[in-house]
């Protein structure tokens, strides 16, 4: 069964080589990362003594899980300050904000691609104890190597989308005979699977995980940390007090083709407030130019992130091209990662992307943790029990359109008095959701203290 797997993956990667390259060369992506995606060097682990053993491995796919996992690292290096702590992304995106939030990890790497050899020799590379990955991302050769070696794999607030769902049921239909027994193999060389909720819980156990290694342990991403003041937050909000640029909306998280509906919400709000700010974030770096576009084409007058004169969160400076919003500046695009979440503490209105189109939707949580009321779209598939719960306690307000989006603000802002109980409302709900954390670090302390003994 792994054979076969191997064999139509490599099929798959030759395929995709043309496009791959083509990435690679005009985007910076996938090339750029390959030598330790296969196994062959890992710059950050040469640093790290060669006798070290027991490190803890902490996987999170991208930005999202990096976010989510960062308060889980920080708890880990304090609890095991003796183990190296090494974390891993797949994306560009999710390394840059890895780094960002965990200065204090020991090392972060690219999660080897899912070939038997890539993983041997990144196992051999990392020397973990444990392997710690964030949310449900199954990859059957690693998994297999991981338990012949050893290596207990726990799955963290994990969780299975209705997309997914319908995905494995729709391949399991196909080819039962094949899929069924080898995702049961796969599923059963992981330790351990805290999921977020009993649904996903009993989704994972359909599809074939051991049920008593199934729990449900709640969800990180309630246990984020907010995020500091950073020095463009700090920019913006003295200039749109200083200049009347009321009311800023933050459109977060913005995915492909979704960025004109963002402009289209802005526009029906601009009908009644003709000085309101508009910051765009796309959801990935390879879209800044594209959105840009999308802007010309609407006629906003704007400006680009990196052309303002404030130092970058890492204290690197950008093109010293404005020091101030201009007058007639309608939309700030933020071309850059790991600064949209200070900027929902002092945002009017908020939009939560991915959710215009069908992508899925995104994480909620970071404006409702400052008291914002996230308005989002009908595409909330990765994020439905969460958002359906929000919408049900209003403290979160879905739309089925662009306009819709819009004309929410305005009602919001016409109403001071229920935009606040709202916002209230959706900070109590986060905290109240807080301690799957320090659940999932009882989980893991369990699995580490026979080896600390032995």
């Amino acid at each position: 069964m792994y054979f076969l797997y191997s064999l139509l993956t490599a099929i798959a990667a030759l395929l995709l080589t043309p496009y791959w390259v083509i990435k690679g060369m005009t985007q910076g992506k996938y090339l750029s990362n390959l030598s330790e995606r296969l196994g062959f060097s890992y710059p950050d682990l040469e640093k790290l003594s060669k006798e070290r053993t027991g490190a803890i491995w902490l996987h999170a796919v991208s930005v999202g899980e990096a976010l989510s996992s960062v308060a889980l690292a920080k708890k880990l290096k304090e609890k095991y300050p003796e183990r190296p702590l090494i974390v891993s992304t797949t994306t560009i995106t999710g390394q840059s904000i890895a780094r960002e939030r965990m200065p204090f990890a020991d090392a972060l790497i690219y999660f080897p691609l899912d070939w038997a050899f890539c993983v041997k020799r990144a196992l051999v590379a990392v020397k973990p104890a444990i392997v710690i990955v964030l949310e449900t991302e199954i990859w059957p050769n690693f998994l297999r190597e991981a338990g012949r070696s050893g290596v207990p794999a726990v799955f963290v607030s994990g969780r299975i989308s209705d997309r997914s769902f319908a995905r494995y049921q729709k391949w399991l239909g196909l080819a039962a005979f094949f899929l069924r027994p080898f995702l049961q193999s796969a599923l059963g060389n992981a330790s351990a699977f805290l999921m977020q909720s009993e649904r996903d819980a009993e989704r994972l156990r359909e599809l074939g995980a051991p049920a008593e290694r199934v729990r449900v342990n709640g969800n990180l991403k309630y246990d984020q940390e907010l995020p500091k003041a950073t020095p463009l937050a700090e920019w913006f909000e003295r200039e749109v007090n200083e200049k009347k640029r009321r009311p800023l909306i933050v459109a977060g998280s913005v995915v492909a083709n979704e960025e004109p509906l963002a402009l289209i919400a802005f526009g029906v709000l601009q009908g009644e407030h003709r000085d309101a700010l508009l910051v765009m974030a796309p959801r990935k770096p390879e879209r800044f130019d594209a959105a840009e576009q999308y802007i010309e084409d609407s006629h906003q007058k704007f400006i680009r992130r990196s052309q303002l004169s404030v130092a970058l969160p890492s204290g690197a400076q950008t093109k010293n091209e404005f020091s101030e919003l201009s007058p007639g500046v309608a939309v700030v695009l933020l071309d850059t990662i790991g600064e949209l979440a200070s900027l929902y503490r002092i945002a009017d209105g908020v939009f939560v992307g991915g959710s215009l189109v069908e992508s899925g939707g995104h994480n909620i949580l970071e404006p409702a943790a400052f008291a914002k009321v996230p308005v989002f779209g009908p595409s909330m598939e990765n994020f439905a029990e969460m958002s359906q719960r929000f919408v049900a306690a209003d403290a979160a307000v879905q739309v089925e359109s662009p306009e819709d989006a819009g004309v929410t603000w305005i009602e919001l802002l016409r109403s001071p008095e229920r935009m606040a109980r709202m916002g209230a409302t959706a900070k109590r709900l986060v905290e109240e959701s807080r301690g799957a954390t320090d659940r999932v670090l009882g989980e893991i302390e369990a699995r580490l203290a026979p080896q600390t003994r032995n």
